[in-house]
């Protein structure tokens, strides 16, 4: 039989769980868990587009009431969602998602699994979407999971029936699970595949219904269920104290991005799931029927399960190291059979199993963070021994050095432990989101490695490899290595031992903007990342943009200290937009990276290594008003984006406004779904009312209804009502339906051409029904929809303006859209006089 990949796809999943997180206490609880999953040979597979889309309570009920290896596969990394708690949006919202979903899976016991496919944002159709995506390529990567991961059923989170009817990422999760579905298991079907994995067929494909896709609880309840299982999720597990709701609010609660979390739950609940193809069943609408998920399942397999069936039904709570003789019986056994998918899943979840019941803590803890290709690192190897067994530490092996033995006994509770000097390779790769390495398409991320396709994560290249004598049987256990340390007000921390450059470059702002014809200053922050380092760095530019320095040298002492430099830079006469680059030359190389770092409590930290570079836009542009109030709301990058053109941008936080407090400021911008994350701001809103009633100018941006607060009936102070109306095509035609409004006029003449560029889209969230009060100035709408009006509305009132939009200036600005900038200047600018008239007024 052939060692199928799936065995890196195993291993993946079971030796690095837990990277850069404190391991999870394996009580007695735990364990016996642990061997029920371990006594079960069955797997499913749930599929949807995005994270968040998954049902966790049905993860959860698979592994842990059903015992079923469960695995999420993920069409794309939610890259084109918002984020609720912080500035990453793009291919980092996409780097932090990942991280949330595998947090999410470390709760409800689920495994996670990616294809290529770019979450280029909303799509309304998956006609547009699978045209984006490369649909061949997609459904190829299904293909590609499922002959890996080998599932007995399949789950789909949508209807793959009902294209249009919702978000077309999601139908076409749908649609391409239904498809692979048959081709998985056709050996004529992606043949290129076939020397890494054989074909598979999985026995059931399933749609994970309820009545949401009925329309309503009624129509629900007359539907035709005969196709249909029926699970209740609610099931309350005594030995983990926890009922399976309760885990799934956990596990769902981990999406903090998307604003998921949520009160845990309990009691009974249903869950459907309709057959869709593949095998019928019986009246006892077994969702495994068929599928032989004993340990006979496997040749050789019944004598194993004679050994731990027994030890599962008798399992010694108290003392479960009493097990210990029967598993490494077991262990013995299982490594005899011929290699197979479930030979190398199951001996790494009987190893952890045998681990836990020595009590066996092992770690390999880097003194540093990160170092670079050539450097050297000490790491701290850390061995105990908690019970009474007899375990030796034969040997340790660092990647990258020779194994060094030991033969040590390990004395029960008597921690072992020494300190190696682990030398990295000149050739090592840098520690990256390896979808990110190559620029990828609108839609597609570039993979040229097919073993990585799928793959939530980038492997960490750098392990520790123990070799234990545990009473008298040898088994080899393989650790990450791994950095920790501590805060007072945190406690211990784990983070990711990561390989980085010797330096890396980021420039201030990802977008410069010019609105006259002198030079600017280009800040250039170097950062070090080893000791005494040396160099000098160029800017690399075009289009007839040119700095007056042709490199500038720089040394830096000690590893993790950043410098600035500055360059010259001049721009063009006409209006452009280019594109600037670092070069830092260090003995004889160039390297030219950005270092993002990731950091949230509820995810490991993560280094991001982009290409370093910045948009350089020359821009006529006019305003009026220089003072501008903003309000933070889910986080955006717009206060930067308004320096940039010259405007004075204090941020406002709501507890401090009271009356008059808002009177120094010439437009207050509140950013985007503040009234969906600040309670306080409805409280507040007289206040703003009364800024604009008074002359002010009152900018708010898009929220949504119905996730915190149904109506936000007072967003506004005429009736205003949100809807879900939105324009995803970033390069749908607008028609200027209030020529003759200020709002497109002054200072800026606004004109198609400032539509042209946007990214993403158009905006989302429009309001769907206003007063007459308001003056709608803009139409757009997607192909072969009705126009959407709702995108920009202003209206009097007092002797101040109010406007709401629903425009995505939050991704335009960064982006250094020109006509964006222009737009929001005519909106900063409204009500108030330019600088040019101000002096007439004077004179």
């Amino acid at each position: 039989m052939r060692i199928l990949l799936v065995f890196l796809f195993g291993l993946h999943c079971l030796s690095l769980p837990i990277l850069a997180q404190a391991p999870p206490p394996q009580a007695s609880s735990d364990i016996y868990q642990s061997l029920k999953e371990l006594n079960f040979l069955g797997r499913a597979l749930y599929i949807a587009a995005h994270p968040d889309d998954e049902n966790t309570r049905l993860i959860a009920y698979l592994s842990k009431e059903q015992k079923a290896r469960t695995a999420y596969l993920s069409v794309t990394r939610g890259d084109g969602g918002q984020n609720l708690i912080g500035p990453e949006l793009r291919e980092l919202l996409g780097v932090l998602r990942t991280q949330e979903l595998l947090a999410a899976r470390r709760v409800d016991g689920g495994e996670q699994y990616f294809t290529r496919a770019n979450d280029f944002g909303y799509s309304k159709h998956p006609d547009e979407t699978l045209r984006i995506w490369d649909k061949e390529a997609v459904l190829g990567d299904v293909v590609w999971v499922i002959r890996n991961f080998q599932p007995d059923v399949i789950i789909n989170r949508f209807d793959h029936r009902t294209p249009g009817s919702t978000h077309g990422h999601h139908t076409s999760s749908a649609m391409l699970s239904t498809e692979a579905f048959d081709l998985a298991g056709d050996p004529s079907s992606y043949p290129d595949q076939l020397d890494k994995v054989d074909p598979w067929q999985p026995k059931r494909l399933f749609f994970n219904t309820s009545w949401w896709f009925y329309g309503s609880q009624e129509n629900f309840e007359k539907a035709d269920k005969s196709n249909m299982i029926t699970f209740d999720t609610g099931i309350y597990y005594p030995v983990l104290g926890k009922s399976n709701n309760e885990i799934a609010a956990q596990a769902s609660s981990q999406h903090l991005s998307q604003g998921f979390g949520r009160m845990l739950q309990r009691g009974s609940e249903n869950e459907y799931i309709e057959l869709l193809k593949g095998d019928s069943f019986s009246s006892a609408k077994n969702l495994f029927e068929g599928v032989d998920t004993s340990w006979s399942r496997i040749e050789g397999g019944r004598e194993i399960g004679e050994i731990l069936y027994p030890v599962e039904a008798n399992f010694n709570f108290k003392d479960p190291s009493t097990h210990l003789p029967e598993l490494i019986k077991a262990h013995k056994l299982l490594s005899s059979l011929e290699e197979g998918s479930w030979k190398t899943q199951k001996l790494k979840e009987l190893e952890a199993i045998i681990l836990s019941v020595s009590g066996l803590f092992l770690e390999a803890v880097a003194d540093e963070p990160s170092s670079y290709p050539g450097g050297t690192v000490a790491v701290e190897l850390e061995v105990l021994n908690r019970s009474k067994n007899r375990v030796s530490l034969s040997s340790v092996a660092l990647t990258s050095i020779p194994e060094k033995s030991y033969n040590k006994l390990l004395e029960d509770n008597q921690k072992f432990s020494e300190t190696l000097s682990l030398e990295i390779p000149g050739d090592a790769s840098y520690t990256s989101p390896y979808w990110l390495n190559e620029k990828g398409s609108l839609g597609m991320y570039k993979v040229e490695d097919r073993s990585m396709i799928g793959q939530p994560e980038t492997p960490r290249e750098f392990k520790a490899i123990f070799t234990l004598d545990i009473e008298g049987y040898q088994i080899r256990v393989t650790r990450p290595i791994i950095h920790k340390y501590s805060e007072p007000d945190k406690g211990e921390i784990y983070r990711p031992f990561e390989i980085l450059p010797e330096v890396t470059a980021r420039f201030s702002e990802p977008v410069f903007i010019y609105t006259n014809g002198y030079p600017h200053l280009i800040p250039v922050r170097i950062r070090a990342n080893r000791d005494n380092l040396k160099g000098s760095i160029a800017l690399e530019t075009k289009d007839g943009w040119k700095t007056e320095e042709t490199s500038i040298p720089f040394e830096i002492a000690n590893k993790g200290d950043e410098i600035t430099v500055n360059f010259s830079l001049s721009s063009p006469t006409t209006e452009s937009e280019s594109e600037i680059k670092p070069v830092i030359s260090i003995e004889g190389k160039k390297l030219s990276r950005e270092l993002v770092t990731i950091d949230y409590d509820h995810i490991p930290t993560q280094s991001v290594l982009l290409p370093a570079s910045a948009k350089v836009v020359r821009l006529d542009i006019r305003k009026a008003g220089e003072n501008i109030g903003y309000i933070e709301g889910a986080g955006d990058m717009v206060p930067e984006s308004l320096r940039q053109i010259g405007y004075k941008v204090s941020m406002i936080d709501p507890a401090t406004i009271q009356t008059g407090s808002l009177d120094k400021y010439d437009a207050i911008v509140v950013g985007i779904r503040a009234y969906n994350v600040v309670d306080e701001l409805r409280f507040k809103q007289p206040f703003l009312f009364d800024y604009v009633k008074k002359g002010g100018n009152l900018i708010l941006q898009y929220n949504t209804a119905g996730r915190r607060d149904a109506d936000m009936d007072y967003l506004a102070p005429y009736p205003l009502q949100l809807s879900r109306d939105r324009v995803s095509d970033e390069n749908a035609p607008v028609e200027i339906i209030a020529p003759e409004h200020p709002l497109v006029n002054k200072p800026n003449t606004i004109s198609q051409k400032d539509f042209e560029g946007w990214v993403q889209e158009r905006g989302l969230y429009f309001p769907g029904s206003w007063d007459k009060a308001f003056t709608p100035i803009l139409s757009m709408h997607d192909p072969g929809e009705s126009p959407k009006k709702g995108s920009l509305l202003v209206a009097p009132y007092g002797k101040g303006h109010y406007i709401y939009t629903g425009l995505s200036f939050f991704r335009e600005l960064p982006a250094g859209v020109p006509g964006a900038y222009k737009l929001f200047a005519n909106m900063l600018s409204l009500g108030n006089k330019s600088r040019t008239e101000k002096q007439a007024t004077k004179g």
